[in-house]
């Protein structure tokens, strides 16, 4: 899912002529601890540094004392940080300007049968303060 991450990151940023530094907060899906560590390396090797506004929901849900290995599930922790922590903070003018990315995987029992690669999925959302 990190490399759907990137590409999707990367597209928004090219259409919309902005950059990571735009953002009071750039949040992925669940990518887990692993997940995010491969799309801050992809990210810099396309010249783009993801810096102390990055963030994922499978991450923030499940801290690093927690046995998760790479998260839980995607839709579960999307939903609870956006609607939850993000909402609140754009509501007290803490954030301003949220770009959320969320991020998951197309299973299908065909391919996961015959051996094949898991494809990802990304769908980016601009989120702004009014006012």
């Amino acid at each position: 899912m990190a490399p759907s991450a990137m590409s999707t990151l990367i597209a928004h940023f090219e259409d919309t002529n902005t950059t990571p530094d735009d953002y009071d907060l750039i949040l992925t899906g669940d990518l887990g601890k692993l997940g995010s560590e491969i799309l801050l390396d992809l990210m810099e090797n396309k010249g783009y540094k993801l810096k102390d506004n990055y963030n994922d929901c499978g991450h923030m849900v499940f801290g690093n004392g927690q046995k998760t290995y790479q998260g839980g599930s995607g839709a579960g922790c999307s939903a609870s940080i956006l609607n939850s922590y993000v909402v609140k903070k754009i509501k007290e003018g803490v954030f301003n300007r949220v770009l959320f990315a969320a991020t998951g995987a197309l299973l299908s029992t065909l391919s996961s049968q015959q051996g094949e690669t898991i494809p990802g999925i990304c769908h980016a959302v601009e989120l702004r303060r009014k006012g």
